[in-house]
Formats: structure tokens, C-alpha cells, sequence
């Protein structure tokens, strides 16, 4: 059994294509990830700890309690994944990228070839760089057999 947290992008199906190989591949794994649904991880500070006026400090209690999840998940992690796409810059995958590689953990970065240049720095942390969510599995396959 190997643990994965799977960072990143949240707008496509990449998670359950991931899911999907790993299954066809009979690797077992975990799978971890942030919230998926953007308003609820959005919400959450205001929810939890009261409304804001200010959509600054509304995003502060949002992020503050999300990184409890993400620090904790990546810290159960073997192995990180990070997904970056196209339609909007995720600025927090790159911080989580960042966060797995200070903590020591093997990191797979997950984009389309337009973004290399943009993501030099952090592919450059990272122990691989994959296309496709299929690419990534086969890596965990490597990995475990």
C-alpha cells in the first residue's frame, strides 16, 4: 500500500483517471487530496469561525484552516502529486510542491508541455514530470514492483 496526496488542479477528472490506471494496475493505494469543491474550501474559515467583511481576512481563516488539512495530508504522503493546468494558475499547487520538497518527500509534478517554462523551477524540485495522469501511475507501478 502506498499513500499519495494528490495537490493541485481541481477543475477536471484527473484524480479519478489517476484512481482508475492505479486500480487497472492492481496497485493499492491511498489517495489523499484538498478539498475539491472550490466554494466549501473557500468557505470554510467563515463557515466554521464567522463572517468577515473583508475578503482578506475571509480568505485568511479559509487558507489558515486548509493548510492544517494540507500539511497533515502531505506528511502522511509517500509520494506527492502535483497537477497544474491551464485554465487558472494554481498558486497554492505550487506552494504545496514547495511544501513536499522542504519536508523531504518525493514529488511528481502532473502538467500539459505549455506550462514547462513557467514551472522550470518547481519541475526542477520535483523527481519527475508527467503529462498524463496514466504516466504518473505507471511511475507508482514502477515504484512498487
Amino acid at each position: 500500500m502506498i499513500t499519495l496526496y494528490l495537490s493541485g488542479e481541481i477543475h477536471s477528472q484527473w484524480r479519478d483517471e489517476l484512481a482508475s490506471t492505479l486500480q487497472q494496475l492492481h496497485i493499492e493505494a491511498k489517495l489523499l487530496s484538498p478539498v475539491t469543491d472550490h466554494q466549501a474550501s473557500d468557505d470554510c474559515g467563515t463557515d466554521i469561525l464567522g463572517e468577515e467583511p473583508a475578503a482578506f481576512w475571509k480568505d485568511r481563516k479559509g487558507a489558515g484552516i486548509n493548510s492544517i488539512r494540507t500539511r497533515l495530508f502531505i506528511e502522511q504522503a509517500d509520494v506527492v502529486i502535483v497537477r497544474f493546468g491551464e485554465k487558472y494558475r494554481q498558486w497554492n499547487a505550487a506552494f504545496d510542491a514547495g511544501l513536499a520538497s522542504a519536508m523531504g518527500k518525493p514529488l511528481i509534478t502532473l502538467h500539459p508541455e505549455s506550462l514547462d517554462h513557467a514551472l522550470k523551477e518547481v519541475d526542477a524540485a520535483a523527481q519527475a514530470t508527467a503529462r498524463t495522469p496514466e504516466q504518473v501511475a505507471q511511475i507508482i507501478e514502477y515504484i512498487m514492483k
